[in-house]
């Protein structure tokens, strides 16, 4: 796969984060300042524009750079952790000119490990690692397994939704939410629902 595969990917993470724009800023209404929606669809377009030249044959300098620009549109909270976790992803596939799926898998693994070191959460913190992660492990499970690309990103999409839909359960320890208490247990995260979002993007690039 040539990396122009990347801008692909990176356009449908900027349509559906507009097409959710609205959902997203009633969602952070409720936990947080309500700015999510804008802060991602913004900072996606940023990061999409600035590879969609297709200037950069090697697939981690174009990942840099869309983190980068994403990260001086949007320098919020938000908008810095998923900046950070394009511009891991770049560091870790430095000098890559042709993608093979385990690079795929690698690029969301190293985008779960740039926002966990900067935010400082876990698994089962209510953030978006609770939509990423089981996508991660689900994507690393279905590459040992040999399956199509088409059916890892179908079973990742699916992961997310899942680990999203699981912070109903989960109790909030970072931002605002977690001001609630035990009132915040029953409220959707809406970081986990970007996360959801990336591998619905994910899933579509590869169908297409």
């Amino acid at each position: 796969m040539e990396t122009s595969y990347l801008i692909q990917l990176l356009k449908e993470i900027s349509d559906i984060m507009a097409e959710n724009k609205d959902k997203l800023i009633a969602m952070d209404g409720i936990v947080g300042d309500g700015d999510l929606g804008l802060t991602m669809s913004d900072g996606f377009k940023a990061a999409y524009e600035a590879a969609a030249d297709g200037a950069a044959a090697d697939a981690g300098r174009l990942l840099f750079a869309a983190g980068k620009a994403m990260a001086n549109k949007v320098p919020s909270t938000m908008g810095s952790l998923m900046a950070t976790g394009l511009k891991q992803a770049g560091k870790d596939l430095k000098g890559k000119e042709t993608l093979e799926d385990a690079d795929l898998v690698q690029i969301f693994a190293s985008y779960e490990a740039g926002v966990a070191k900067l935010g400082g959460a876990k698994v089962g913190d209510k953030t978006f690692l609770d939509g990423i992660h089981p996508a991660v492990e689900s994507l690393k499970a279905s590459l040992d397994a040999g399956e199509s690309l088409s059916e890892m990103a179908g079973k990742a999409a699916q992961a997310a939704e899942e680990g999203f839909k699981a912070t109903t359960t989960m109790l909030a320890v970072h931002g605002r939410a977690a001001t609630r208490g035990e009132a915040s247990r029953e409220l959707e995260d809406p970081g986990a629902y970007v996360a959801a979002l990336i591998m619905k993007a994910f899933e579509k690039s590869v169908a297409e």
